[in-house]
């Protein structure tokens, strides 16, 4: 019997590596994997549904839900999540020291509706007292111009936001403080380079975020997997055939981080990283389905909606194929 041809477009990360190279095979299933950076797969599919199934901002992937758009239902495999606190990024001549200090500031974004700047404008508003509508937000390209919002959004009239002129970047205008911060997933290049103009907010950034930790629980998610639910329908086995699939990949990986019989990765402390996360996160630090993430998707849920670009408030069961849920026990 032959098997159903699943096309999926993903970014290589280590944890899925195991279904590029073959060492695991879904059940029932001849996967096709494109590796593909993810603002190439996010604009690809969200425009126009190329792949049967891919890795989907869950910020984007949860707004078009809000809306009434069902073109994709997703698996809870989180391909992607980041603490972001490290990716707040200031103008070091503006006298920023706290994130307080940001209330009147500009503050630049890719775009608004990205999941990273999501998430830090919701830690932001709840843990340090900084709503949205204390800034003027501004939107576009970092290295390029004219970037626009992979899906339109329609804020609270008390949001000022705004796109920047068309033939300017985000990078440039935070070396040369015409932006006072930025919230961005990628470094920007300035950063990189060692401007003396450009520095973290949090410069001890990995205390800060292990504190966040010990005191949500919560280990931001930035992308999930979905379907294309007219594949999703006609195959709906093919949800816990991928989620399974995608779980043994990330098995493999986190397993050979305990090897010390030869580095897998090419940090020279890759072991005491490793221990000193579970130490602090549990063995499965990094944990796929329903259960031990609901607190972090509620968290987005809720930041999604309060931030004005869900117009309702997303549940769970609404965003995930109902069979990853459960699983059958013996």
């Amino acid at each position: 019997m032959s098997k159903l041809s699943v096309t999926m477009a993903c970014t290589p990360y280590d944890r899925v590596g195991p279904l590029l190279d073959g060492r695991v095979k879904p059940e029932g299933i001849d996967l096709n994997f494109i590796p593909m950076d993810v603002e190439e797969t996010f604009w690809r599919q969200l425009r126009y549904g190329e792949f049967d199934c891919s890795e989907l901002s869950l910020s984007s992937y949860t707004l078009a839900r809000a809306r009434g758009d069902d073109r994709f239902i997703a698996i809870p495999v989180f391909t992607s999540r980041f603490f972001r606190h490290s990716c707040v990024y200031i103008n070091a001549n503006k006298g920023i020291k706290t994130p307080q200090d940001l209330k009147g500031k500009i503050i630049g974004v890719p775009e608004y509706q990205m999941t990273a700047p999501l998430w830090i404008r919701g830690i932001f508003q709840h843990y340090y007292g900084v709503h949205p509508n204390e800034i003027h937000w501004c939107a576009g390209g970092m290295d390029t111009p004219s970037r626009p919002e992979k899906l339109k959004i329609d804020l609270p009239p008390d949001v000022d936001y705004r796109p920047i002129s068309g033939n300017k970047t985000l990078n440039q205008m935070l070396e040369d403080g015409e932006i006072d911060a930025m919230f961005t997933a990628r470094t920007p290049k300035p950063f990189l380079e060692g401007s003396p103009n450009v520095k973290r907010l949090f410069e001890n950034y990995v205390e800060v975020e292990q504190d966040y930790y010990r005191q949500t629980g919560i280990f931001p998610i930035m992308h999930c997997i979905g379907f294309r639910r007219d594949f999703y329908e006609k195959h709906p086995w093919a949800a816990q055939s991928m989620l399974k699939a995608f779980q043994q990949a990330k098995d493999i990986v986190m397993e050979n981080y305990k090897n010390t019989s030869a580095l897998y990765t090419t940090l020279p402390w890759q072991v005491q990283t490793a221990e000193s996360t579970r130490a602090l996160m549990g063995d499965d630090y990094w944990p796929y389905g329903i259960a031990r993430n609901r607190k972090a998707l509620e968290a987005i849920c809720q930041y999604s909606y309060e931030q004005g670009l869900s117009k309702k408030l997303m549940t769970i069961e609404e965003l995930f194929a109902k069979e990853c849920f459960d699983e059958y026990k013996i």
